[in-house]
């Protein structure tokens, strides 16, 4: 194991003066960050996402980068390991680290971890984790690396949830879900959507549409099993497919066609172990939507190969330019393999409430439950409960109208003042509250580009390696921030990359 004389320890004696018979104590934490935070410039930190207190050693997980690559590494301190044994382990020593692989010092603990459970953190959280560090330094971040709306829930619904907390609704909620929530979502889907489902054995409410996808992955894929997905993507269908033992298989979505993921590209990746299309539309983090005629084609390759599609409608309001959002689960001989995953987060701007739900077909949806009920049991009942009264209240969709028009003014701004900009382009996103910017004649890779803007320009933004390989190249500046600081952030940038 190589020992990387940029990578500093705390001192044993620190660590013992500062260890508890439950793990490192907060001033040890800080300590051992405060050691890494030393050697920034050298490993190029990123961020400081995670610190777990496994028994006696502390797991501290960060990201950093390496030519166009985003990695995130685990680090273990084991104090116990230190404490039983005469080591000559330096005041100031290195720990194990493989600086040119990207692998981590070994200890009891982490060859306890299982090597599904050994996946990277979420490159957007560990941004805005560091974009909070920022801000609590002091420094004035402007943030468009948001993945969600800046607006507050609206009053009506705040209401409601207070309201439910005062009539006693404080206990287990039945694991599908609120009644009264999963039959108002039953002629939501069957209105909006085109689907019929059955609120009763067709429906789940899920703690945020992140569970929804999850849990189908996890029912849906077995050891081997084959996975399609847009490349770039979100960040965590992957891992989710990992934790399922499944495989990925990306397909390259282009600028050229709107970064829309296309039949004829699916059926190319299609083999015998194909098992599952993952589809998002509109898009995170294109701003792609797909066409009707585009889920047809899609759904045809999914009926002829026998394939399942998860639907990932999470956006569904977001659309502009007078588009329209289709739902693929409609189409026909679509519903009996189709799991449509959405929810709250970002139309009613609930994403701090946890609440999503999905949509399938009976005999999928009956052992989804069954992880559903050993994993979560099911979301708050109070915030449900508010959920289903707002989704009966005119006074919803009038705020939903009024933040899609709102966010349709901020992208114009966005694009226009992107392409402005020397070396950078940027196709106008048709969905979503997201741009992907071009940034390839920029001569730097995208983390690279980021790093610069964060540090320089003070404006966070996620580098397009993040989604994917076909990612790099490309930057994703979210618009869920206010007109006037998606101007100051636009003058910043420009002003910053002058000096590249």
């Amino acid at each position: 194991m190589t020992h990387s004389p940029y990578l500093r320890t705390i001192s044993r004696s620190e660590g013992r003066r500062n260890c508890s018979a439950n793990g490192f104590r907060t001033t040890a934490n800080l300590g051992i960050i405060e050691a890494l935070r030393t050697c920034t410039a050298q490993l190029n930190l990123n961020s400081f996402a995670e610190v777990h207190l496994l028994g006696s050693s502390c797991l501290i997980r960060y990201t950093r980068s390496r030519g166009d690559q985003l990695f995130n590494l685990p680090i273990i301190f084991d104090l116990r390991y230190w404490q039983r044994r005469d080591l000559s382990v330096p005041e100031k020593g290195y720990i194990g680290f493989d600086n040119e692989e990207g692998g981590h010092c070994e200890s009891d603990a982490m060859r306890a971890v299982a090597e599904r459970a050994k996946i990277p953190g979420s490159a957007t959280v560990g941004i805005e984790n560091r974009v909070a560090e920022m801000k609590r330094a002091g420094k004035n971040v402007i943030s468009l690396a948001a993945g969600q709306p800046d607006f507050v829930t609206p009053q009506h619904i705040r209401e409601y949830a207070k309201k439910a907390l005062d009539e006693g609704y404080t206990f287990y909620p039945p694991s599908r879900g609120l009644p009264e929530l999963r039959e108002v979502i039953s002629k939501k889907v069957a209105k909006e959507n085109g689907i019929e489902a059955d609120p009763n054995s067709e429906i789940i409410v899920t703690v945020g549409g992140k569970q929804a996808i999850f849990s189908s992955i996890l029912t849906l894929v077995d050891a081997g099993d084959e996975v399609i997905v847009a490349d770039p993507s979100w960040v965590t269908y992957e891992p989710c497919v990992k934790l399922a033992e499944g495989r990925v298989v990306p397909v390259p979505v282009s600028e050229q066609n709107q970064f829309r993921l296309m039949a004829e590209d699916i059926l190319k990746a299609v083999t015998s172990r194909t098992k599952l299309i993952i589809i998002n539309s509109p898009n995170n983090p294109t701003g792609s939507v797909l066409r009707r005629e585009d889920l047809k084609e899609i759904a045809d390759v999914a009926c002829d190969k026998d394939l399942f599609v998860i639907s990932d409608e999470i956006y569904e309001y977001l659309v502009y330019d007078g588009l329209k959002h289709s739902s693929v689960g409609s189409l026909p001989g679509m519903k009996e393999r189709t799991i449509t995953a959405n929810g709250f987060s970002k139309a009613y701007s609930m994403t701090g409430w946890r609440l999503g739900y999905l949509v399938g077909p009976k005999q999928i949806v009956q052992h989804i439950l069954a992880i559903h009920e050993h994993s979560v049991t099911g979301p708050c009942s109070f915030a449900q409960k508010a959920a289903a009264q707002a989704m009966n209240d005119p006074r919803s969709e009038k705020s939903i109208e009024s933040m899609v028009t709102e966010f349709e003014k901020r992208r114009n701004v966005m694009v226009q003042g992107l392409n402005k900009i020397p070396g950078i382009t940027c196709v106008k996103p048709s969905g979503a509250f997201y741009s992907f910017a071009n940034i390839s004649a920029l001569g730097r890779n995208s983390m690279q580009i980021a790093n610069h803007l964060l540090e320089k320009a003070l404006v966070a933004t996620v580098p397009g390696s993040a989604f994917g390989e076909r990612g790099e190249g490309y930057l994703r500046l979210s618009f869920a921030n206010s007109a006037e600081n998606i101007t100051e952030a636009l003058d910043r940038i420009r002003s910053a990359l002058g000096k590249l």
